[in-house]
């Protein structure tokens, strides 16, 4: 049987086990060390920003976000629906109410007429503002953000993007996660590049950045003696673990040209099939890393998303169904929710395919080939 083709595994790039030794070397084995400030600072030049702060995961980064806009018990705020849970679940961290906005069908992102009608309605019933926005962009496709910030500079509402799936996304030449107040940024096992498990927050100031780091090291005020005015986290990456990101970091434009290229491979192989279509930029503002590759399959098609990943399962290729939205899930069973059901309909009719860096072209012709067979067999 043929070796079974993962949906985006772990893709190293040689000189991660340099930085990494240099730590246990040095005995900078801790939550924090020279990596972890490589690794910030490598970050920052990627991203044509001066202030990054290396965390634990991406949810930390979110959570982080919050308590530096100020959400606590009480707030609302606005988030994607259309999402993994760790963008809603940090809201609740907070004591805060999530209220859901639906996507639009261009990029799959937060629909910005669904989310003004929602910032007006919530004022309608609670009478204040929600207290921020949290935007997502999706398998690394940007959102409509000029129209997005502007909606949330009118009502005064700042924004906190999250671009853990968009490392190496652009949206008119600026890169995601640095459009908003905050971004937040995600290197897990299976992201563009990964630290093992491990984040970032994209601050707007070097005070804001200090200020993070300061809570993500359980608050520690400077004595002689263990002092707190404020909560703290255990929020800080290791310096092991920002090793493997500073390896990472060589690496990162080949991984993010080979996703795109894996994208267009998909978008050629399935370009003959009706009724199956690929998701690409709707206009040439954005540019995704693509990080997952993911297809529609439209109501003329006689089998269902879970039908192909089943039988791709079969075939050893791993595939996943897009994310349930979170105003469906049991969790947040009473939060409110603004849209239209254009999410719902994505999540019944879509399926995300292999896309990490680490597959060759072979790889996609045989997933292309057995998607290809099973069409023609129904």
């Amino acid at each position: 049987m043929n070796d079974r083709i993962f949906l985006s595994f772990p893709h190293l790039g040689g000189n991660e086990m340099q930085y990494i030794n240099e730590a246990f070397r040095d005995s900078w084995v801790v939550p924090l060390g020279p990596n972890v400030d490589e690794f910030e600072r490598r970050l920052a030049a990627y991203l044509h920003t001066a202030d990054v702060v290396a965390l634990s995961a991406g949810t930390a980064a979110l959570h982080l976000g919050l308590v530096e806009l100020g959400v606590s018990a009480g707030d609302e705020v606005l988030c994607q629906s259309f999402t993994f849970a760790a963008s809603a679940n940090p809201v609740k961290y907070q004591g805060a109410r999530p209220v859901f906005v639906d996507s639009e069908p261009d990029t799959w992102n937060m629909c910005p007429e669904a989310l003004e009608r929602a910032i007006t309605d919530r004022k309608r019933v609670t009478g204040r503002y929600p207290k921020a926005i949290v935007v997502v962009h999706l398998y690394g496709m940007p959102a409509k953000m000029d129209e997005i910030m502007s909606i949330a500079r009118r009502y005064g509402i700042p924004v906190l993007e999250d671009a853990a799936e968009a490392l190496g996304s652009s949206y008119k030449g600026t890169m995601c996660g640095t459009i908003g107040d905050f971004g937040a940024l995600s290197f897990n096992g299976n992201k563009i590049i990964t630290t093992s498990g491990g984040g970032a927050l994209i601050c707007p100031s070097s005070e804001a950045a200090s200020h993070v780091k300061f809570l993500s090291t359980q608050a520690r005020e400077p004595r002689p003696y263990y002092y707190h005015k404020e909560i703290g986290y255990n929020y800080r990456l290791s310096n092991i673990c920002a090793g493997i990101g500073c390896g990472q970091m060589e690496v990162l434009e080949q991984r993010v040209a080979r996703r795109r290229a894996i994208h267009t491979l998909y978008a050629q192989g399935l370009k003959g099939i009706d009724g199956i279509s690929v998701h690409c930029e709707p206009t040439a503002d954005a540019i995704s890393n693509h990080w997952l590759t993911t297809i529609l399959l439209d109501d003329s098609v006689p089998y269902s998303p879970e039908d192909l990943r089943l039988a791709l399962d079969a075939a050893g290729i791993e595939s996943r169904r897009l994310w349930r939205p979170m105003h469906m899930q049991p969790v947040f069973a009473d939060a409110p929710f603004y849209g239209d059901g254009c999410s719902e309909h994505l999540f019944q009719r879509g399926l995300c395919l292999p896309s990490g860096s680490i597959l060759t072209d072979i790889d996609i012709a045989r997933v292309v080939d057995t998607i290809t067979n099973f069409h023609s067999k129904h």
